[in-house]
Order: structure tokens, then sequence, then C-alpha cells
């Protein structure tokens, strides 16, 4: 779980991340020992640490990342406008954003589309599936945003993949998903990750395979012999020594 003196970042650094590693002694080929190569535009930001730095224009004005401290946020790109995998995420987050909001947590969308390109996709959608995305959608043109987040893995010219990052209310990344351009995400499975991290926080527990709100929870595995022995008095859940079920705690 994230340090407790973790804070928002309302800083832009120096220069974006997601240079190009040097290969190799001179440059060449590589040689047992040598680093591989990163490919421009995919250096992912780490779990647990701040997020990256972001600002730029979006359909509701200008945001920096630091307009969502103290709410969760679910960010999230998509290769391009006007497509119909990306149309199909856009109206499920749109049907569910009331779920996300009574979770605390706010929506954002980026593309490397300019923002009016994400204005007239959203009066199409408006228009032709009869949902309003009232989210904001952020313009990412010079494309120093995607390369800061790692979602440009087509040698750094191509378009965003389907990358989705959620940042905790202290501005620290908890978890990203990447999936290909041909496979929409499941905004269920979305929901299902807020709300595990969450009762993670809150329960101070870990969460098994498919966990849903209201299940059982796990308790995180001992790491000392004195906690391996505490755990002996427990009256419940016990399968194995690092393995004790917790039952459901109401919201």
């Amino acid at each position: 779980m994230p340090s407790e003196a973790a804070t928002f970042s309302t800083v832009a650094p120096a220069e974006p991340c997601g240079t190009v590693a040097v290969s190799g002694a001179a440059g060449g080929a590589l040689r047992p020992g040598d680093t591989a190569p990163e490919a421009p535009g995919f250096a992912p930001p780490r779990l647990d640490a701040p997020a990256p730095y972001f600002e730029g224009r979006t359909t509701h004005g200008f945001l920096r990342l630091s307009d969502f401290a103290r709410h969760w946020l679910v960010f999230f790109a998509h290769p391009a406008d006007f497509t119909p995998v990306c149309a199909s995420e856009f109206v499920s987050f749109s049907r569910n954003s009331a779920r996300f909001a009574a979770l605390d947590c706010r929506l954002l969308g980026l593309s490397l589309d300019s923002v009016y390109a994400h204005l007239a996709w959203r009066e199409s959608i408006r228009e032709h599936f009869g949902i309003s995305v009232d989210f904001p959608i952020m313009e990412d043109l010079s494309r120093d945003i995607s390369r800061r987040y790692g979602m440009l893995h087509g040698g750094g010219a191509g378009s965003d993949v389907r990358a989705l990052f959620i940042i905790d209310p202290k501005g620290i990344l908890r978890a990203m998903l990447f999936y290909p351009a041909t496979t929409g995400r499941s905004v269920s499975e979305v929901l299902r990750l807020v709300q595990a991290l969450q009762s993670a926080d809150r329960l101070h527990v870990v969460t098994p395979e498919g966990w849903q709100p209201g299940e059982a929870t796990v308790e995180p595995a001992p790491q000392t012999v004195a906690a391996t022995e505490a755990r002996r008095n427990l009256n419940y859940g016990c399968v194995d020594w690092y393995y004790y079920t917790k039952p459901p705690v109401s919201p």
C-alpha cells in the first residue's frame, strides 16, 4: 500500500519522460550484460509511486493532475476518436459514471486528437447512442502526456494503446492496464478494481481473485515468526498459515 507521506505533484517535470535508452557500450548490438533498449514513448510509470504530472486542454477546460487531488481518478487513453471500440467504451463509462461518482472516483479520457475532435465525437455519441459523455476528454497533440505514461507502443509516433491508470486521492498510481487497440476494456472490471483498492485501504486487507464488494477478503500474509504464531489464535478462515479469509464487513 502507498506511503502515508505521499502527496500530489503540482509541478511539471523539467523534461518529459520516455527518452530512448542507449544500448551496448558503443550503441551497437547488445552483448551479455547490456540493457535492452526502450522504445520511444514506452517507459511505463511505477505503481505505488507519484503519478506523472499532466496538464492540458479538455472538453471541460484546462485541467491539471492536481485538479483531481483528494479524489480517486480513472485516467484512460483511447487510440482515436470516431472509432467503434473506443465509442463502445465511452458509452459504457458514461452509463456507469454515477457508480464511479458514488466511489468518489472521477473519470478523465485522453487521446492524441484535438479538443475540437473530442467535442465533435461527443456530439456524435449523443446523437447516435443517446448517451451524454459528461466527463472531460483531454487532448495530447504533443504526445507529451502519452510519453510520460508510456502509452506510445508504436515506436513513439503511433497512436495511444488502450491504457488505463487508477490514481488515488494522494496522487499515487495504484493500478494500470494496457490493452491492444483491437480489444475493448471491461468497465465493470475497472469498477471492481477501484472498489478492491478502496477496500484494501480501508480494511487493511487484500482481495482474492474475482473479489466483489460484500465478499470475504484475505488477511495479508504474515512476514515474521511472531506474526505467524499469532495467526494460530484466530478462530476464523484458516486455510493454511499464510492464508486466512476474513468475514465480509459492511461498507
